[in-house]
C-alpha cells in the first residue's frame, strides 16, 4: 500500500499557454497552401500504392517534385504522408491533383491469397511422401 501525497494548501499557478511561433503559423497556412481552397479527394486509402508515372513538370510543387521522385518504385500513401511529414488529409488531397494531371497512378495493395491452391498442396504432400 502505498502512502497518501501530500496536497498543497495554496496551489501553484498553472504556466500560460505557450504562444505559436512564426514558424507554427506558417505551417497551417503552407498545408492550405498544398491542399488548396477546393479540397477535393479521390478514393484513397492509407495502404493504397502510388507509383510515378511521368517525370516532374517544371510548374510542378516542391511537394510534387517529391512524391514523384519516392514514388519511382511502389509506395503506400502512409509511406509517402510520413517521408513528406504532411497529414494524410494533405497527401490525399496533393495526390488527388497528381492523379488527375496524369503524373502518378494510384493501385490497390497486392492481395495475398488466403488459401493455397489444392494442386500446389498435393505436390507437396506427393513430395513429403516419396522421402
Amino acid at each position: 500500500m502505498t502512502p497518501p501525497q501530500r496536497q498543497r494548501r495554496h496551489p501553484l499557478p498553472e504556466p500560460p499557454a505557450p504562444v505559436p511561433q512564426e514558424g507554427e503559423r506558417k505551417n497551417v497556412e503552407r498545408l492550405y497552401v498544398i491542399s488548396g481552397a477546393d479540397g477535393e479527394r479521390a478514393p484513397l486509402d492509407l495502404v493504397t500504392l502510388v507509383v510515378a508515372h511521368a517525370e516532374p513538370p517544371s510548374s510542378a510543387t516542391p511537394e510534387q517534385t517529391a512524391v514523384l521522385r519516392m514514388c519511382q518504385a511502389p509506395l503506400s500513401v502512409a509511406e509517402v504522408s510520413a517521408y513528406l511529414s504532411l497529414p494524410f488529409s494533405v497527401v490525399t488531397v496533393l495526390l488527388t491533383e497528381m492523379l488527375a494531371a496524369d503524373l502518378v497512378q494510384a493501385r490497390a495493395p497486392i492481395a495475398r491469397q488466403q488459401v493455397a491452391d489444392r494442386s500446389l498442396l498435393e505436390a507437396v504432400m506427393h513430395g513429403l511422401q516419396r522421402l
